[in-house]
């Protein structure tokens, strides 16, 4: 879930925020559905409305949501504050204790998630969230591979994330042997 402020306005500057659901793996799958490519996606939010708000979204979009799992207490958020000359954008994030950021190897069936699939793609972004959502993109890529399914990953960096006792080279590096395609940047 992204809570923004209007406009310019600084977080705080306002009493209003607005909500959105986005991240860069659904904005993947809603800009591969948009193209008309059969997408299905995968994660862990839990049982209630503001997740299945973000379903329906995805939903929305033409992307299919039947192998989302629901378990855990929470969806992950992340704050913006758009940025305005030369003030730059702020973002906050509040992961921790998410549903997808609690999952752990074993709750996904990726024989039967990948049954049928030619590509699968991760970003950088869910290993930094939690040692075991490292753990869980690693057993993910492993099956993928087992599969013989082409996977990529935007390394999508984001320092703010890495806070669980392991840097991104330590834990990307592993992942990374499984990728045929990588995007990057500089970072």
């Amino acid at each position: 879930l992204r809570l923004k402020s209007p406009g310019f306005e600084r977080l705080l500057q306002s009493s209003v925020l607005e909500a959105t659901f986005g991240g860069g793996e659904s904005n993947v799958a809603q800009s591969l559905a948009n193209y008309g490519n059969e997408v299905s996606f995968v994660t862990a939010l839990p049982e209630n409305a503001i997740a299945d708000a973000c379903i329906a979204e995805l939903r929305k979009f033409g992307v299919d949501t039947s192998r989302i799992i629901r378990q855990g207490n929470r969806i992950g958020i992340y704050v913006l504050e758009a940025g305005a000359n030369q003030r730059p954008s702020t973002v906050l994030y509040d992961r921790a204790g998410s549903s997808i950021s609690e999952a752990r190897p074993g709750d996904f069936d990726w024989d039967s998630i990948l049954d049928g699939a030619d590509w699968f793609h991760f970003t950088g972004i869910t290993p930094a969230i939690s040692s075991s959502a490292a753990e869980l993109c690693l057993e993910a890529v492993q099956a993928a591979r087992k599969s013989g399914i082409t996977i990529s990953c935007d390394y999508n960096f984001r320092k703010k994330l890495w806070k669980y006792g392991k840097t991104a080279p330590e834990v990307m590096r592993e992942l990374v042997r499984f990728v045929d395609v990588g995007i990057a940047n500089e970072e």
